[in-house]
């Protein structure tokens, strides 16, 4: 135990000390290394400062080793017990595919139990039915209420009013309010309560009130998963759900714990997960490991090995399943090793902790370049939706990603998170058409695990995992998930990420007025997507301190919009600088010495439509506001409201009262070799130079650009640059109007261009008349999405589309197609899946003829008139759901399988069986 405490300080005050190494060469990097020799000549003050630091830095390593040798508190072992030299090798060719949740074994008698509960008396009007679905953290308990959720035949076709709440620990009541409300009521409902409530500030009771008096007269269907306490429950009671209700609804409540299932129900309402049977729970692990129960009948070895490890792992799913994928991952000579090593503990009392040992050991087998992006996962708040390319290019920007020879480092990243995939230590969130996942979750189980390695590594300090406010060590990294405590006691300077998520009732109390602040001096990534506060011109204009930041996102996904108009030169400054998203902003140009950014990879910046105050189409309301700007710019008006008319006045200025989200670009963009993202650019705001400078960035892969009112020889030049992005994989442009598709807002010049788009383009989105489909369309094998808007084309165009071989996606959408029917012709289509339809108000009917659209999956069709119907529909074998939110929609009569409705504004899904 003594020589436990031995290493364990040790292996801190080796952690502290690379930290200050890695810090300390990255200051020589940037204040010294890439300068010329005049530049030397006038920083010797940094100099010097960085040489003082190198020597202290050289007597701390040698007290360090000193102190190891006099303890002799740790020592080289020869062999491992997992050789992870051998581990890539050795398990390359076992690699299972990732099992999705939903499908694990196990739940069929679970679910039909919970159904009967559900169900009984179901036929009596009675009150609201609370249901509590408790278990050990592991069991299962989102997976089985999430499988009866999502069933039409049980819940989706019986209640039409349903909402997902994730309770958690730390949770927003007025976002859960209004998150009940946008999925019981629908988007609309929430507008015109939030509008009810303008004028004034909002309060719990105010939302809950109307979502009570709302839900009195409705049938519903609610979970509310992970419920930690019972005062939340309470809180649910008096404000979330209205005290009566006799529609037969029902509440689903899911928790770990026993006295929050009793505070929610009475016991014959309770249902209480077991553990997996031990033929299901060999099946799922048989699954994992890429075994089948023929190979353990004639495998005396394997079927010993499966016994011992179903019994350790305590028949718990989320143990099998990470175990199974640890051993996956491992030569099957060494599985009886691996065995012999598992947590004894799991033998005799599962538990909680039972599960973390298992979690941990598949932490420590982690290959050694996959633990610090895995413990970076714990600065994201329970139940975050992490987007994939948002992870990865955070983990570039951190330096976890190392470069690989023919690849690029993008392409690295990438290969890891499919890696985490692979081994069950992220779980896909969100998997697109082609099979690829867009974004993950972590569970909540794994989450604990990596949160409390991360404290105990000073890795990650998070201000929503109910840590002190009052901090002592030095964190890599910060991360603010809501609320107004300041951090105090907390060395910034050694902060490489600060990361601010939820909602703020006023400005994060970290560092002072400004996010870019000096105290950050070794800032490498400041993320602010998430966050639910303004971003005022203040928060960047000292974003030239922070020399060493290499990722900067400004963009606030969510409401409320930033306040930032104008970049400040000082950018120049940030030479490592390789994500900039500045999207949703005030900003309408771009300053020239975003060309010195020469890593630069992602720029995204694009400027809100509308005006909600210097609407020019609202000339009474623009003047009233220019008579009140004296007294705007007093400090009788808030700073934020003041911030919000500055802002926008300046956009209009720059913009010329522009209403495209795209930006000017200045000259001197092609500079930028290793751009991969460019969007919005404003093509009528930017020069022909910077047009022209498009067509150097050759490892661009997606561009995006606004057309409207740009004048015509602009269109040639940007079709002569994006005929030279040979690396090209995604286009989009908008050549819309501030309200409609007038003549300088079109996109036929594409065809008087002869527009060519690349050869490798996958993705093109078009908003705008074009009329004429172009032939040279037919030559893009690769394309697999098309998105258009607005196009006005005729069969002749549908003709040129059902062309291409590999196209997965086609959206149509108003005014995107001009004939009144619709029809998919044989052999047309060979590759399409998924169908959208979206206010096409001429369409009349659609119909497949025999062979056309093989692989259809989905079909969304909404707000169309559709008196034909859909005819050939039972030609889609392939077809899974279609969805119609139409007018009048009228089935064929020999098409008994088409889901038939008359009225508005409904949603009808159906499925194959």
């Amino acid at each position: 135990m003594k020589k436990d405490l031995l290493l364990k300080v040790w292996a801190e005050q080796v952690r502290s000390l690379s930290y200050d190494i890695e810090d300390c060469l990255e200051e020589f990097m940037v204040h010294v290394g890439n300068q010329n020799l005049f530049q030397q000549l006038i920083s010797l003050k940094d100099r010097h400062r960085i040489a003082v630091k190198i020597r202290n830095l050289k007597s701390r390593v040698e007290e360090v080793s000193c102190r190891n040798t006099r303890y002799n508190s740790i020592k080289m072992e020869v062999n491992s017990t997992f050789d992870e030299i051998d581990s890539m090798e050795d398990g390359r060719n076992h690699f299972p595919s990732n099992i999705d949740e939903a499908k694990l074994v196990g739940f069929d008698t679970s679910k039909k139990a919970l159904l009967d509960k559900i169900n009984i008396d179901a036929n009596d009007d009675e009150h609201c039915r609370v249901l509590c679905v408790v278990g050990m953290g592991g069991l299962g308990k989102t997976t089985l209420v999430r499988k009866i959720f999502e069933s039409k035949e049980d819940i989706a076709n019986n209640f039409t009013h349903r909402a997902w709440i994730v309770v958690s620990q730390s949770f927003s009541k007025i976002e859960m309010l209004k998150d009940m409300i946008s999925q019981l009521l629908g988007p609309n409902s929430l507008k015109e309560c939030l509008k009810g409530l303008e004028g004034k500030a909002m309060q719990v009771p105010d939302v809950g009130t109307y979502l009570q008096n709302r839900l009195k007269e409705l049938r519903y269907f609610v979970v509310f998963d992970d419920m930690w306490n019972t005062h939340d429950w309470e809180w649910i009671k008096e404000f979330a759900l209205p005290s009566t209700n006799n529609k037969r609804s029902r509440v689903i409540v899911t928790t770990r714990l026993d006295g929050v299932a009793n505070a929610c129900t009475t016991e014959p309402y309770v249902y209480r997960l077991k553990l997996l049977e031990i033929e299901c729970a060999i099946d799922l692990l048989l699954r994992k490991i890429g075994k089948n129960k023929e190979d353990m009948k004639n495998d005396e070895n394997l079927k010993s090995i499966v016994t011992q490890l179903v019994k350790k792992c305590g028949r718990l799913p989320l143990a099998i399943v990470t175990i199974g994928a640890m051993f996956a991952n491992k030569h099957s000579s060494k599985w009886e090793e691996m065995c012999s090593q598992l947590p004894s503990e799991l033998e005799s009392n599962p538990s909680l902790e039972a599960i973390r040992r298992v979690v941990t050991l598949s932490y420590d087998h982690l290959p050694s370049h996959l633990k610090p992006c895995f413990l970076y996962l714990s600065i994201f708040p329970e139940d975050f939706e992490i987007k994939r390319r948002h992870l990865v290019n955070r983990w570039i920007a951190e330096g976890l990603v190392r470069a690989r020879v023919a690849m690029t480092i993008s392409d690295v990243g990438e290969s890891y998170f499919d890696e985490l995939i692979s081994r069950s230590m992220i779980q896909p969130s969100r998997v697109d058409m082609e099979g690829r996942v867009k974004s993950c979750r972590v569970h909540d189980i794994m989450r604990d695990i990596i949160v409390s390695i991360s404290k105990e590594e000073n890795f990650v300090y998070s201000t929503g995992d109910n840590v002190p406010t009052v901090v002592v060590e030095k964190f890599r990294h910060l991360s603010c998930h809501g609320g107004n405590n300041p951090i105090v006691g907390m060395d910034f300077s050694r902060v490489r990420s600060l990361t601010v998520l939820g909602e703020f009732h006023q400005r994060p109390m970290l560092v002072g007025s400004s996010i870019c602040s000096a105290q950050f001096t070794m800032l490498r990534v400041l993320d602010l997507e998430n966050a639910r506060f303004r971003v005022a011109q203040k928060d960047i204009n000292n974003v030239g301190l922070l020399r060493h930041l290499r990722y900067l996102n400004i963009h606030t996904s969510s409401k409320p919009d930033n306040n930032i108009y104008a970049l400040p030169r000082s950018i120049g400054k940030l030479q490592n600088l390789q994500v900039l998203d500045l999207r949703s902003s005030e900003i309408s140009t771009l300053p020239t010495d975003i060309s010195k950014l020469r890593m630069l990879r992602f720029l995204r910046c694009s400027k809100i439509k509308s005006y909600s105050i210097f609407d020019p189409h609202s000339p009474y309301k623009c003047l009233q506001y220019t008579f009140r700007m004296p007294l705007i710019l007093t400090p009788l008006v808030g700073s934020e409201g003041r911030n919000q008319v500055i802002a926008e006045l300046h956009r209009a200025y720059s913009s010329h009262w522009s209403y495209t989200k795209g930006v000017r670009v200045p000259t001197g963009i092609s500079r930028l070799k290793e751009l991969q993202v460019l969007e919005v650019v404003d093509l009528k705001l930017t020069k022909s130079k910077a047009i022209e400078e498009l067509g150097e960035l050759h490892r661009l892969q997606k561009l995006s650009v606004t057309t409207e009112g740009a004048q015509h020889n602009k269109h040639k030049i940007l079709c002569e640059a994006i005929e030279k992005l040979s690396s090209l994989r995604s286009l989009c442009v908008d050549g819309r109007g501030s309200f409609s598709f007038i003549e300088t807002g079109t996109l036929e010049w594409l065809g008087r261009c002869n527009f060519s788009p690349p050869p490798l383009l996958r993705k093109l989105t078009l908003y705008g008349r074009i009329l004429v489909m172009p032939d040279c369309f037919r030559n893009h094998k690769q394309l697999r999405r098309i998105h258009l808007y607005g196009s006005e084309l005729d069969g002749r165009a549908i003709r040129i589309l059902g062309t291409l071989p590999n196209l997965m996606l086609l959206i149509l959408q108003e005014g995107s197609y001009i004939w009144k029917k619709l029809a998919f012709k044989e052999r047309e289509f060979p590759n399409l899946k998924e169908l959208g339809i979206m206010r096409m108000h001429e369409l009349r009917g659609i119909r497949f003829e025999k062979d056309a659209s093989p692989h259809m999956e989905r079909i969304d069709i909404a707000n169309c008139e559709l008196q034909s119907g859909i005819v050939g529909i039972k030609h889609l074998e392939q077809l899974k759901e279609i969805s119609l939110q139409c007018r009048e929609v009228k089935a064929h009569p020999n098409e008994t399988r088409v889901c038939s409705c008359l009225g508005t504004q409904d949603t009808f899904t159906w499925e194959t069986r």
